[in-house]
């Protein structure tokens, strides 16, 4: 538990540092979008992955699974793509089920 737990701390910053170099600017308009719009989605889609079998309520845990899958099938769909927009979806539901999963909520 706490190894998946420090994976997925190491997952998330390294994702966040893909955010910001994309918001920032810090490398070409074609790596920035690139971190920004792909490989930050592949990180926050792994660590969903990596934290929905330690979920308590089953139903979360495919829930879970789906929000990963939406961001890391998302990030690999052309930008063009309206379908594309898959891996926000994906965030917003990952984001979402963390924090009911979380011990002082009450179903």
């Amino acid at each position: 538990m706490k190894n998946q737990q420090s994976i997925q701390g190491i997952l998330s910053i390294v994702a966040l540092l893909c955010l910001a170099a994309g918001w920032f600017n810090l490398f070409s308009p074609e790596i920035n979008n690139l971190l920004s719009r792909r490989v930050f989605y592949v990180l926050i889609g792994i660590s969903f992955f990596l934290q929905a079998p330690f979920l308590t309520n089953r139903n979360l845990m495919y829930a879970m699974y789906g929000a990963a899958g939406l961001c890391i099938i998302g990030a690999f769909l052309p930008l063009e793509w309206k379908i594309s927009g898959i891996k926000t979806l994906g965030l917003l539901a990952g984001i979402i089920i963390s924090f009911t999963n979380r011990p002082g909520y009450r179903q």
